[in-house]
C-alpha cells in the first residue's frame, strides 16, 4: 500500500469514528452505495449527434448542444471507447442509456420507423462483456417528420403513425436488451411537441397524445424485460408557450396506466424544486425514474455537479427509503468541455449526493422531528455538513481501484492527449 494509500485509509478510519457517533455505520453504507447503479447518457459523448447517415442536426428540434470541444466521437466504436473510459474513473458499477439514432446502422439509411433489434445487438453484445447494463429512448427529435413541431400528438395522421410505430420499434429493442442482460431496460418517452407562441386548439394535440400512447402501450412486454416511462417538460427551445407533454399530462397518464413517471430535475420552473415532488408522487407511483441535469436560468443541461440542489433530490429519496423505486439517469450535454471529463464529474457528483444522504443520521433527524425539537434538528442538518463526506468518498474510490480525489484529471488529460486529439 502506498503513503497516498494509507493517507486516505487513515482519514476514512478517522471518518468513521465520527460518524459512528451519531449512529451511521460508514462502511454499511459504503457496501450499500455499491448497489446504486446510474444509467450514463450516451448522448454527452457526440453531442446528441447519433450514427444515423441522415443528416440528424439539432436545429429546430427543442434541442441544442453548445460548444465545439474537439475530440468528440464519430461513430459507435469511438463512443463504446470514450464510455469505458469515463467509467473506468468512476466507482460501482453503471448502466448505459441509449437513443435509437445509436444504432449500428451499417452505413445504410434506416429511417425511424424501421429501426430494429438488429442495429442494437452489437450494443448488446458490448454490455455483455463488459458487465454492463442497457436502457432505451425513442428518438423523436431531429427527423423530418418532426420538422412541424408536432409528432405523436401531430393532427397529421402519417406522421402520428410514423412516431408510433418507431415508439413500437424502441420498446421492442428495450425488451430484447433486458432480455440478454438479465435486467429490464427502462424505455424512456419524450417528444418536444409544442407550439412557439399561443396556440388555438391545446386540447386536441393533447387528446392525440394520448390516444397514439394508447397505441403504443397496447403491445405489451414482461416488466422483467422493460419498464416504460414518460418524460415530461415546461418549456423547449420551439415550444415556448405550450407544451403537449406537460408535467400534469404525464402524471395522469402514468397514474392511470401504470407507467414510471420521469423527473428531469432541469424541466421545471427555476423556482420550483424536484425535491418536494418525490415522496408526494411516491405514494401513487410504484417506481420513478430522475433524469439528473443542472438547469441554469432554463433547462440548459448543465454537467451536474454536487450542489444543494442535487443533495436534496439524494436525501429526499433516502429518507423515503426508496432507493428500490427510484431508477437514476443523467441527461445533459456540454459540448463546451472535454466530454469524458463530462461523464466522469456528473456521475461522481450523483454517487457523492447520494453517499452524502445514506450518511445522514436519518432515524435521529426524525426523532428530533417527532419530539417537536426542531432547533436541534436544523442544528444537526447544518453541523452535517462539516462531517468528513470527503474521506469516505475518497476510501470509497481506493476500494473500488478509481482514481481518488482529482488524480481522474491526469488520466483523462492523458486520453484526451492520447485518443481524443487525433480525431477531427
Amino acid at each position: 500500500m502506498s503513503m497516498r494509500d494509507n493517507v486516505v485509509e487513515a482519514a476514512y478510519n478517522l471518518a468513521k469514528e465520527r460518524y459512528g457517533k451519531l449512529g451511521v455505520d460508514t462502511d454499511k453504507v459504503l457496501q450499500r452505495l455499491q448497489e446504486i447503479s446510474i444509467s450514463l447518457h450516451c448522448w454527452q459523448g457526440d453531442d446528441v449527434g447519433g450514427f444515423e447517415v441522415q443528416d440528424a442536426s439539432l436545429s429546430g428540434s427543442g434541442l441544442q448542444a453548445t460548444g465545439n470541444y474537439p475530440g468528440k466521437a464519430r461513430n459507435v466504436e469511438e463512443l463504446r471507447q470514450d464510455l469505458l473510459k469515463a467509467l473506468s474513473l468512476i466507482p460501482g458499477r453503471h448502466r448505459v442509456n441509449l437513443h435509437a439514432i445509436y444504432g449500428e446502422f451499417g452505413g445504410r439509411q434506416v429511417d425511424r420507423d424501421q429501426v430494429d433489434v438488429e442495429h442494437f445487438s452489437g450494443w448488446v453484445d458490448w454490455a455483455v462483456a463488459n458487465n454492463l447494463k442497457l436502457d432505451m429512448n425513442g428518438s423523436f427529435f431531429a427527423h423530418p417528420m418532426a420538422s412541424t413541431g408536432y409528432t405523436l400528438s401531430s393532427k397529421d395522421a402519417e406522421i402520428r403513425h410514423f412516431w408510433i410505430e418507431h415508439a413500437g420499434r424502441c420498446r421492442k429493442i428495450a425488451a430484447y436488451m433486458g432480455n440478454r442482460l438479465g435486467s429490464a431496460a427502462i424505455h424512456n418517452l419524450w417528444v418536444p411537441d409544442g407550439s412557439k407562441d399561443m396556440p388555438a386548439d391545446r386540447f386536441s394535440h393533447r387528446r392525440l397524445l394520448k390516444e397514439s400512447l394508447d397505441a403504443i402501450y397496447a403491445i405489451k412486454h414482461s416488466d422483467t424485460e422493460m419498464k416504460d416511462s414518460l418524460e415530461g417538460k415546461l418549456f423547449g427551445i420551439g415550444s415556448e408557450a405550450f407544451v403537449v407533454g406537460s408535467h400534469e399530462f404525464y402524471v395522469s397518464y402514468a397514474l392511470a396506466n401504470g407507467k414510471i413517471l420521469c423527473l428531469d430535475t432541469g424541466h421545471f420552473h427555476p423556482t420550483e424544486t424536484v425535491t418536494d415532488k418525490i415522496s408526494a408522487l411516491l405514494q401513487f407511483c410504484e417506481e420513478l425514474l430522475l433524469h439528473v441535469s443542472r438547469g441554469v436560468r432554463w433547462d440548459s443541461d448543465h454537467v451536474v455537479i454536487l450542489g444543494d440542489d442535487l443533495l436534496a433530490v439524494m436525501q429526499e429519496i433516502v429518507r423515503a427509503d426508496a432507493l428500490q423505486r427510484v431508477h437514476l439517469a443523467l441527461d445533459y450535454f456540454d459540448a463546451s468541455i472535454n466530454r469524458i471529463g463530462a461523464y466522469v464529474i456528473g456521475t461522481r457528483a450523483t454517487l457523492k449526493a447520494l453517499l452524502a444522504a445514506l450518511l445522514e443520521p436519518t432515524e435521529q433527524l426524525v426523532a428530533l422531528e417527532e419530539k417537536n425539537d426542531n432547533f436541534a434538528r436544523l442544528a444537526l442538518m447544518d453541523e452535517l455538513r462539516n462531517m468528513p463526506l470527503g474521506a469516505v468518498w475518497d476510501y470509497y474510490c481506493l476500494q473500488a481501484g478509481v482514481p481518488v480525489g482529482t488524480d481522474w484529471l491526469d488520466e483523462a488529460r492523458k486520453y484526451e492527449t492520447e485518443v481524443l486529439s487525433g480525431r477531427s
